[in-house]
Parts: structure tokens; C-alpha cells; sequence
């Protein structure tokens, strides 16, 4: 979810292109300088990356060799890639010869550089390993996965985690091809985000596997995505389908078994799919996040399988994300919501066109709550622009700020208008990574051509460089919160919660609910909430998540086991972090618990997740 460099006109260098892919640009605008890499693309650049990887699970760590293909400008000496603890043993070119090699200075965030002096050499060889501690992978024993028997690992790349295990230029506007051979024990399964050559391995040394793997198209190397476990495949349709471990897998394709009709429902929208399959792989409880868009192969959470599919929406948004982020992506960090406002919006217009008008409205109206409660909560007026930081905007404004930005404009021009744009943007730009002044170019060329009264209209530049929420904002309505916000005043003016009908709702309505209930309550009304709807014990990590926020807002001791429960069978941000932020928040009564509770279910968290407990718990801050 997040950056390349200001390039003199004199040597800018143009990649071949990969197969299927028109030849790769490197923006030379000042908006696309990434300051979250060391490489330095406008004199050396990876093209593209070839892996030889063997899983070591009893050290934690992957070792073997990375070829990097490189494309360096006239006269360039040496290359700089992204380092993060990586153990390096030797760094040779094609035919073996030994290449000098550094790494600078170390820090927390960014890792170290890694320069290479390649002189004449355009591929070179790098034998490594990555550290236990690394980042992007998250290793997990049996008794942290669904079968309880064999190991897992799983890797998050976004933004810049996989310079941890992969010695490459790892900025997103620094697009490459890669190929991999992974070896794994001969009783665990490797996926990866590319076209899968060996599906079911071929037979290496003595208790081993490798599986094999190619991504043609030049990508941002965030979106490199390995698993491996005891996983399993069942298929939807003729290109989409499911993994995930065997005693979960017919119970998450049944709740997935719509992923067919989204793929081809987005085509109609915005044009063709351009990635071959779209899979969905379920992971353990521990993946931090809701999905993960890794090209072919979606990353999900398994707190989205619900019963009901009200929260498919997850697997829509990692959909859409194959035309804005894997198709068309960020340049650099500092403009993520080129990423995820973008994708939110195409999301609901899936959601939309899928499920109705009023399914689309009811999400887009608690993004709108979203929206507000960052606004209101941002630490600076600064960190509500758009076009932000290095690291990005304030909380889920890149997500929620950046939809509606995008349809405030569908809403000023016309949808047919809109949507034929839109398709346009997404085959001109294809495979390319963008600024916010290329995406304003490219509007003001397209759509608005000179139209002065429609640019005043829309106020662009005040949207994504200015504070705030402009004062066109569309807000879309949804009648179905409505009616819960009718229930909400009627509890709050003391009418009994056995009068409330709960059978029918979704987990978003579960939401308004929940968290539209006065912070303020007594003891006797959260045992009566309790009592009548069960929520300490709610199979719904949503539902539970935002139980366990309100109760621990009011010292109510009888949800502690709830969180003893909770805390260690989820790791997905989201839902884990708001109760650790409520515990915090309550010092004398909360910090012990939160303390106790994150002793043991902190092994089953992955780096970053654990990394961010680790810093608020350490501060006692609830930072966003």
C-alpha cells in the first residue's frame, strides 16, 4: 500500500517489456520520488527477480539465491537495492565471478541499502537467507492453523515488507517480472501470486517438494506472495476457485462461491481482467489483514467467513484491486488512495451490481462514518490530505476520503460518463504506476477538457491537496441503517433489548448498532445486551470485536474471559487492535489485561501486528 524517484530527462531508462505488457515507464515528475527505498532506478533497476527459495521451518527462515536482471543507464557502476536483515552469504554475477557488496546504515523502518558494485554485469546472483524475525512472514506452529497438525507460513508484502526476504528495489513504482522455485517439506503445498507451472510439485531431495511459478507482467514487488501448509483447492468456476486448509475448505467455498460472478461482473464494469485466475486463498487466524490483492492469488482473512456472505465485500474490494493497485499503482505511498479509494469505489459498484442498490448504499453509508470519525480523530488538519506522507494518509481516509472523492465526480458528471473514463484510465495507464498530478493530467485531459465550470465543479486540486472533506461531498444514504438508527434512538430512550429483532441482520448492521450505542453505559445494560444477544460469545469476529470496545469502555468485568477468548484466535488488525487500543485507554483496569492476554497470544501474530501491540503497549499511546 504505498512509492519512485525524480529521474533527469537524460537518464531515464526504459525496461523490456515483460510478456503481454506494454514497455514500463518511470515517472519523472517530483511527485514520484519515493523516499521509502535506497534504490536510486534512474541508474541501475531490477527488471525482474528469479527465486530459488527453500522454507526452512524449524529455523524460520528461507534461504537460497535471488537473480536479479537488471537494466542500468550508460556508464553505471553499481546497483542499490532494499535490505532488511537479510543474511547475505555472497553476491555473484551470471557466471560466478564475485561481485563487491555493502549494506549502510540500518533503520527500524526502511531496513539498510544493499549496494552491489556490478560493473559490466546486467545479472547478478545473490545466496542468502532471511531472518527469523522478518517482517513479511509470518510463521505459525500447527496448534495456530485450522488442522492443528502441520506448520504454515504466509507472507504480507505491502508496503515494504518484502525487502525482508527478497534482496530487491522494493518501491512500487519499480515494476518487475519474477519467477520462483520454491521448496517446502514434501507434506506442506507452496502458493504463489503467479501462474502456477507445477500445481502439485515435482519430487527434490528426500522428504522434499519444489513448486514452480512465473509472473510475466511487470508488477510492484509488494505483490510477490508466497504461502505454504497443508493446503488444499477446490474450484468455483473455470478460472476461479479456493484454497485453504482441509477442514475448512468446503465451508469457505460455499461462503466464496459468488467469486466467479464478481470476476465477471468487474469486466463488465471496467474491462477486461488482465491476471488469468482469480483464486482465493483462506488463511490461518493470524494474516493481519481483511485480503491482501496479490495478483491471481487473493489473500482473506478467515473472519470474513461468516455464514451469510455480508462480508464478501472483502474479497470485491482484493478483486477490484486487479485494475486499480496491481493493473494501475501507486507510484509511491505518499498517493495510496490511487490504490484504495479507487478500489473502494469499484468495490460497491461490484457490490451493486451483485447484490442491489441498497446492500451498495449500506456499505458505502458506515464508510461515511469512517470517513468522519478520521477526520475528527486526525492528529493534524495535514493528515487529512490525500496526496500525504511517505507513509500515507491518516487511518482509512486513503480508502474512504478517496471514494467518495471519486464519486462525487460520478455523481457530477453522470455514471455512462464516469464509467467509460474510468475504463479508458485503466487500459491507458496499464501495468504503469501513477502520481496524483498524473491522475489529475489525465482527467483534465479526458474527461473535463476544458470545461470550466465542471472543473470549478468539482474542486479537484482541494480534494486531494487540501484539509478537510470539500464541501461537494456525496454522501450516499442507506435506508437499512436508517432503520437501525430508529432502534438505536429507541434504546437509548430505555426501550428493552429483548424488543429488538436481531435475526435478520447483517454484520454491517450489527455495526451501526453496536457502535452507535451511547460510549456511556451501566453495568445492568450491558449484562441485559449481553444476556439477550449473546455477544461475548458471537462466532462473529466483527460483532465481537465492537462488544469488546463498548464493555471494556466501561470496566465491565465479566467480558474479561470474552477477551482472553478473542485475543489470541484473531490477528487481523482491525478487529484485535481497536480492543487493545480500549484496554490501554482504561490504565489501571485495562493495562494488565491487555498485558496478560497479549503475553499469550502474541506467537500467533504476525511481525507487523505484533510490532504495532508491542510499540502502544510499551508507550501506553493508543496511536491509529
Amino acid at each position: 500500500m504505498r512509492k519512485l524517484l525524480i529521474i533527469p530527462a537524460a537518464l531515464v531508462v526504459t525496461a523490456p517489456a515483460a510478456a503481454h505488457d506494454a514497455p514500463s515507464q518511470i515517472l519523472t515528475t517530483p511527485e514520484a520520488r519515493d523516499d521509502l527505498t535506497y534504490a536510486l532506478p534512474q541508474v541501475a533497476r531490477v527488471t525482474h527477480v528469479d527465486l530459488d527459495l527453500t522454507a526452512d521451518f524449524p529455523a524460520r527462515v528461507m534461504r537460497g539465491t535471488a537473480a536479479l536482471d537488471i537494466l542500468a543507464a550508460p556508464g553505471a557502476t553499481e546497483i542499490v537495492l532494499d535490505d532488511n536483515k537479510l543474511v547475505i552469504a555472497k553476491i555473484t554475477d551470471a557466471a560466478g565471478r564475485s561481485l563487491k557488496w555493502s549494506v549502510g546504515r540500518y533503520s527500524s523502518y526502511k531496513g539498510a541499502p544493499l549496494t552491489v558494485q556490478i560493473g559490466t554485469a546486467r545479472r547478478i546472483v545473490i545466496t542468502y537467507q532471511s531472518d527469523p524475525s522478518a517482517s513479511a512472514l509470518g510463521w505459525l506452529s500447527p496448534p495456530l492453523t485450522a488442522g492443528k497438525v502441520k506448520p504454515y507460513l504466509f507472507s504480507q508484502g505491502e508496503s515494504i515488507n518484502n525487502r525482508s526476504w527478497i534482496p530487491t528495489q522494493d518501491s512500487p513504482g519499480i515494476r518487475q517480472s519474477w519467477s520462483a522455485k520454491i521448496t517446502v517439506p514434501s507434506d506442506l503445498v507452496a502458493v504463489m501470486s503467479a501462474e502456477r507451472l507445477t500445481p502439485a510439485g515435482e519430487a527434490a531431495a528426500p522428504g522434499w517438494r519444489s513448486y514452480r511459478f512465473r509472473m510475466d507482467h511487470n508488477v510492484p514487488p509488494y505483490l510477490i506472495a508466497l504461502a505454504v501448509g497443508d493446503i488444499r483447492f477446490t474450484s468455483i468456476d473455470r478460472r476461479s476457485g479456493v484454497y485453504a486448509e482441509p477442514s475448512v475448505l468446503a465451508r469457505d467455498a460455499a461462503e466464496l462461491s459468488d467469486t466467479g460472478r464478481m470476476v465477471t461482473t468487474a469486466e463488465r464494469l471496467y474491462g477486461k481482467y488482465r491476471w488469468g485466475r482469480y483464486d482465493v486463498l483462506v488463511l490461518p487466524p493470524s494474516f493481519p489483514f481483511g485480503g491482501m490483492e496479490n495478483p491471481t492469488l487473493t489473500f482473506a482473512t478467515p473472519t470474513i467467513i461468516t455464514g451469510d456472505k455480508s462480508n464478501v465485500d472483502v474479497i470485491a474490494h482484493e478483486l477490484a484491486h486487479s485494475w486499480s493497485g496491481n493493473l494501475v499503482t501507486n507510484a509511491t505511498w505518499s498517493d495510496s488512495w490511487l490504490n484504495e479509494g479507487f478500489t473502494t469505489y469499484f468495490e460497491n459498484r461490484i457490490d451493486e451490481a451483485l447484490y442491489g442498490k441498497e446492500r451498495a448504499a449500506t456499505l458505502a453509508d458506515l464508510l461515511w462514518d469512517n470517513l468522519q470519525r478520521d477526520l475528527q480523530g486526525a492528529p493534524s488538519p495535514e493528515a487529512t490530505r490525500l496526496h500525504g506522507k511517505p507513509e500515507g494518509v491518516y487511518g482509512e481516509l486513503d480508502y474512504t476520503k478517496g471514494s467518495t472523492f471519486l464519486r462525487t465526480i460520478e455523481y457530477a458528471v453522470g455514471r455512462s460518463r464516469w464509467d467509460a473514463y474510468l475504463t479508458g484510465y485503466f487500459e491507458r495507464h496499464a501495468f504503469q504506476p501513477q502520481t496524483t498530478a498524473g491522475f489529475l493530467t489525465d482527467l483534465r485531459a479526458t474527461l473535463i477538457k476544458g470545461d470550466a465550470a465542471l472543473e470549478a465543479k468539482l474542486d479537484l486540486d482541494e480534494w486531494v491537496y487540501g484539509i478537510g472533506l470539500p464541501a461537494n461531498a456525496v454522501h450516499v444514504r442507506s435506508a437499512t441503517l436508517a432503520k437501525i438508527d430508529e432502534t438505536l434512538a429507541r434504546v437509548s430512550g430505555g426501550a428493552p433489548i429483548a424488543s429488538i429483532d436481531t435475526s435478520r441482520w447483517s454484520t454491517q448492521e450489527w455495526l451501526r448498532f453496536l457502535n452507535g450505542l451511547p460510549r456511556r453505559q451501566t453495568a445492568a445494560r450491558l449484562g441485559e445486551l449481553d444476556r439477550t444477544l449473546k455477544l461475548s460469545t458471537s462466532a462473529n469476529a466483527y460483532i465481537r470485536s465492537a462488544w469488546l470496545v463498548l464493555a471494556i469502555g466501561n470496566r465491565y468485568d465479566p467480558v474479561i474471559p470474552s477477551i482472553a477468548q478473542f485475543l489470541p484466535s484473531v490477528g487481523r488488525g482491525l478487529l484485535i487492535l481497536p480492543v487493545y487500543r480500549a484496554l490501554i485507554a482504561q490504565a489501571d483496569w485495562g493495562m494488565p489485561i491487555a498485558r496478560q492476554d497479549y503475553a499469550l497470544a502474541r506467537p500467533g501474530y504476525h511481525p507487523t501486528i505484533a510490532s504495532a501491540i508491542d510499540g502502544i503497549l510499551k508507550s501506553g499511546s493508543t496511536p491509529p
